[in-house]
């Protein structure tokens, strides 16, 4: 796998992956600040999906890697409308599923829209001759506890 993606030599991804990334992000939120633009700039940092939290070894005997884990992941938020300085929902012991407060994929799309501004029952898109929403398949919640 590539160097970014955690799949094998795991304490050589994590460390590229860190330091490409942990210093812009701090210097995008300290520029937001300083300017008066994070309380109206939403910042989302996540991923597709989470990652195993268990170290796995390939037969082919390449260095440890995880594979994909999307039952329980995270992301951080900051500004536009978010709670500064919290944290919400775990996972179990190990990492592996969402164990409190969990927040679907629905609910965060919901949240996320809400914080832009929209109602996310109002939005409406076209797929297959029927009207969608980003939220229909399991009922959706914007999850008030994170908001400012």
């Amino acid at each position: 796998g590539q160097i970014w993606d955690a799949h094998s030599d795991l304490d050589k991804s994590l460390r590229y992956s860190c330091g490409k990334t942990d210093q812009p992000a701090a210097a995008l939120l300290k520029d937001l600040k300083q300017r008066g633009l994070l309380d109206s700039t939403l910042v989302i940092w996540g991923g597709e999906f989470g990652r195993m939290p268990l170290s796995q070894v390939s037969d082919r005997g390449t260095a440890p890697g995880r594979d994909h884990g999307p039952n329980g992941f995270s992301l951080w938020m900051a500004g536009g409308g978010v709670k500064g300085g919290i944290a919400y929902g775990n996972t179990d012991d190990i990492g592996h599923k969402a164990a409190e407060n969990r927040v679907s994929v629905h609910d965060f799309h919901a949240t996320l829209l809400h914080l832009l501004g929209m109602n996310y029952r109002d939005l409406v898109y076209q797929r297959h001759g029927l009207n969608e929403r980003l939220t229909d398949q399991f009922p959706a919640r914007v999850v008030s506890e994170i908001l400012a």
